[in-house]
């Protein structure tokens, strides 16, 4: 049987007032019902904020420690965020027409070019990462696995690696950036397509599904992000600049890369080039709690923020930078270096 204890406060407190209204003067009960009105109207919307975020799965651990410090600080709200691939992500705003309030995204690409102008108004480019591949201390041949040969260690035929979905996650299409470049930096032709084309089988969606296929050791090895790698407590290869799309300087070497995502039409492709990998968000312009979103980015991008990405294995931009510094609210600007799109 339920508790009267476990009923809403707004029932209670309108419970209480019945009685105490038939024991008083109409003058008198008609002040105690309004205060009675005012204050489970407050009790309500103070109790009832859902901030809903859709985001990268690669943000899942720092999103949810985002949305703990900011619950915290915000009695009465609750943060709803739901991960997948970027693109998929996108796709849930513009092809299916689910409402969220907030989109963070693994590329910033993915928002400047799927919902902007029509779902949203501004970018902003927040933390970056590094491709790597990442292991588990039984995975074959890891005690020596290293830079000048983890290519034909990862094409041998007892050997299984991973990555994600190219066509639905940007670390997808970047591992496809990273094995057109390794091939390149290390002159070998035809290397790209050997690793691309290898345990075509163990692509998924997104590359978190990928942490359980190693864990598990049904994948020995897989392309992965610096910050999931840290998170998840695996050992990573680091790769040289030229080939892990971490380096801002290196961007024009890394636009010689490219790969053709799927368009808003089926069919349709559109190509992304090569770019050093920045994470970016945006409040949509119909957000349901845009106010609430607004207090969310700015905490996201303040130093407790900052600090919360430094403790996942990401790293910010500081400051951050934004596709059209013009284009972001006031509120934010703050946070950004003004005239510093790259």
């Amino acid at each position: 049987m339920r508790r009267a204890s476990d009923k809403p406060v707004a029932i209670l407190l309108a419970s209480a007032t019945r009685k105490m209204i038939s024991l008083l003067r109409p003058s008198a009960a008609v002040l105690l019902l309004a205060s009675a009105i005012f204050l489970a109207g407050c009790q309500g919307a103070g109790g009832g904020k859902k901030l809903v975020i859709f985001h990268a799965g690669s943000l899942s651990v720092p999103v949810r420690e985002l949305s703990d410090a900011f619950m915290k600080e915000n009695p009465g709200v609750t943060v709803l965020t739901e991960a997948a691939g970027s693109l998929h992500s996108a796709r849930k705003i513009t092809d299916l027409g689910r409402t969220c309030d907030i989109m963070l995204s693994a590329d910033h690409f993915v928002i400047s070019s799927m919902l902007i102008p029509e779902y949203a108004s501004w970018n902003i480019r927040f933390a970056t990462n590094e491709i790597v591949i990442a292991y588990r201390r039984e995975s074959a041949y890891s005690s020596i696995f290293r830079e000048d040969n983890w290519a034909d260690i990862l094409l041998k035929e007892d050997v299984i690696i991973g990555r994600a979905d190219p066509d639905a996650d940007p670390c997808g299409y970047r591992t496809v950036f990273a094995a057109r470049l390794a091939e390149e930096y290390y002159g070998r032709p035809g290397l790209a397509d050997s690793l691309l084309g290898k345990d075509t089988e163990y692509i998924r969606p997104k590359e978190v599904d990928l942490v359980a296929l190693i864990s598990s050791g049904v994948i020995d090895y897989m392309f992965q992000y610096r910050s999931v790698a840290v998170q998840h407590g695996f050992p990573f290869l680091e790769l040289p600049a030229e080939i892990n799309l971490s380096s801002p300087e290196m961007t024009e070497h890394y636009t010689g890369v490219s790969y053709m995502i799927p368009g808003e039409e089926p069919g349709m492709r559109t190509e992304v080039h090569g770019d050093y990998i920045s994470y970016s968000g945006t409040v949509l312009d119909r957000a349901p709690q845009k106010e609430l979103a607004m207090s969310f980015f700015e905490f996201m991008l303040s130093e407790d923020g900052r600090q919360i990405f430094r403790e996942c294995g990401q790293y910010p931009l500081t400051p951050a930078v934004a596709d059209d510094p013009d284009a972001v609210p006031s509120s934010l600007r703050k946070f950004i270096a003004a005239g510093s799109e790259q």
